[in-house]
C-alpha cells in the first residue's frame, strides 16, 4: 500500500485545534492580572531530583558509560521524541495523518518512555495551546515569561481560565481510541516499566552495562533531556526566530529547535497551518519526524497525510509580506 496525501488548498479543513481568534481577543481583553500562580511543591521537588540525577547521568555518559550505552541512550532519546512529535502531536493532537493499529501501539508504548502525561491529556493541553495561544487558556503562555513557558507551567496549578476553556473541548476522538484508553487505564505500570526500567535492562542484559550506569544514563538523563527538547518548542520557538508566514503571532521558525526536536521548530508555519503533517517547509535533515511518517506510509502503516498546497503557502507568505511592508 503506497503513501496517500490529502492536499488542502481552497477547501477549509476542520482542524480540531484551529485558532479561535474571537475568543483570544476576548480572553486578552478580560485577563485578570491579579491572579497569582500557586506553586506545586511536589513537582518542584521531583524536577529538582530529576535534574540532579540527570547531571549524574551526564557525568557517566562522558566518563563511565560504554560506547553501546551511549548509542542506546541516543536511540531512546529519539524514540521518546518520536512518540511526542509523530504520535501525541501530529497524529493525535492534530489528526494530520492516520495510522494503522501497529503504528499506534508503537507510538503509545514509546510515549510511555517519554512520560509527558498520557496522550489524551497531552493532546488536550496542546489543542488549548493552539486554539487560545498566548492567553490564560494557553497552558504554557509565553506572555507569562520564558521560564514559565519552558517548564514553570508544570510547577504551578493550572490557571482557572485554562480549566474553564479546556473543559469545553470535544475529546471524543481521543477517548474513543482503544489504544489511548488502554494507555490511560494502565498508565502507571506502563511508565514505570518503559521509562524507568526497560532502557536500563536492555543495556544490562544486552552488553553487560552496570545497572547503576545504565539507569542514570538511558533512563534518567535521557528522560530529562527529552523533556527539555520538547519544552524548548514552548519557550525558545515562541521567542527566537523569524516569522515568514505570520508576523502577528509569537511562534517562530527556529532551525536549532527543529534539529533538536526532530522537526518541530518550524513553529510559525505550524501555527499558521496546524493541520499539515509536515509542520514546516524545512528540509528532511531538520524534520526527521516527517521522514519517519513518510517511511511508515511506504510500509502501509500511515496514510491520509494532510498537506497544504504550495500555492496556498506562497499566497500566505505574499499576503504577509504585503502587510509587513505595506
Amino acid at each position: 500500500m503506497g503513501a496517500r496525501t490529502n492536499s488542502i488548498s481552497e477547501v477549509l479543513y476542520e482542524e480540531v485545534a484551529a485558532v479561535d481568534t474571537t475568543e483570544i481577543i476576548k480572553l486578552k481583553a478580560t485577563a485578570q492580572d491579579e491572579w497569582k500562580p500557586q506553586i506545586v511543591w511536589r513537582n518542584v521537588i521531583l524536577f529538582t531530583a530529576l535534574h540532579i540525577g540527570a547531571f549524574i547521568g551526564l557525568y557517566q555518559l562522558i566518563f563511565q558509560a560504554s560506547f553501546m550505552t551511549i548509542i542506546w541512550t541516543i536511540v531512546c532519546q529519539v524514540l521518546s521524541e518520536l512518540s511526542i512529535t509523530a504520535g501525541a502531536h501530529r497524529l493525535w493532537a492534530h489528526r494530520s495523518y492516520k495510522a494503522r493499529t501497529p503504528l499506534k501501539i508503537f507510538l503509545m508504548l514509546t510515549n510511555c518512555m517519554a512520560l509527558q502525561n498520557d496522550i489524551i491529556e497531552w493532546a488536550r493541553d496542546h489543542r488549548c495551546h493552539h486554539k487560545w495561544t498566548d492567553t490564560d487558556a494557553d497552558p504554557h503562555n509565553i506572555e507569562r515569561g520564558f521560564f514559565f513557558a519552558h517548564m514553570g507551567w508544570l510547577m504551578t496549578k493550572k490557571h482557572p481560565k485554562l480549566k474553564e476553556m479546556g473543559g469545553k473541548l470535544d475529546l471524543t476522538d481521543l477517548t474513543s481510541d482503544p489504544v489511548l484508553a488502554f494507555q490511560r487505564r494502565h498508565y502507571l505500570p506502563l511508565i514505570g516499566f518503559f521509562c524507568f526500567l526497560f532502557p536500563a535492562l536492555v543495556a544490562v542484559y544486552g552488553w553487560n552495562e552496570s545497572f547503576f550506569v545504565a539507569w542514570y544514563t538511558a533512563c534518567i538523563f535521557r528522560y530529562c533531556s527529552s523533556l527539555h527538547v520538547t519544552w524548548l518548542i514552548n519557550s525558545a520557538a515562541h521567542t527566537f526566530g523569524y516569522r515568514p508566514y505570520d508576523q502577528n503571532i509569537s511562534p517562530a521558525e527556529n532551525p536549532w529547535t527543529s534539529f533538536t526536536a526532530i522537526g518541530e521548530g518550524g513553529h510559525n508555519f505550524h501555527h499558521t497551518f496546524p493541520y499539515d503533517y509536515r509542520t514546516s517547509e524545512m528540509p528532511l535533515f531538520l524534520n526527521f519526524t516527517r521522514g519517519f511518517i513518510d517511511v511508515c506510509a511506504k510500509l502501509g502503516l500511515a496514510y491520509d497525510m494532510k498537506v497544504v498546497s504550495k500555492e496556498s503557502i506562497e499566497r500566505q507568505k505574499s499576503k504577509h509580506a504585503e502587510r509587513k511592508h505595506g
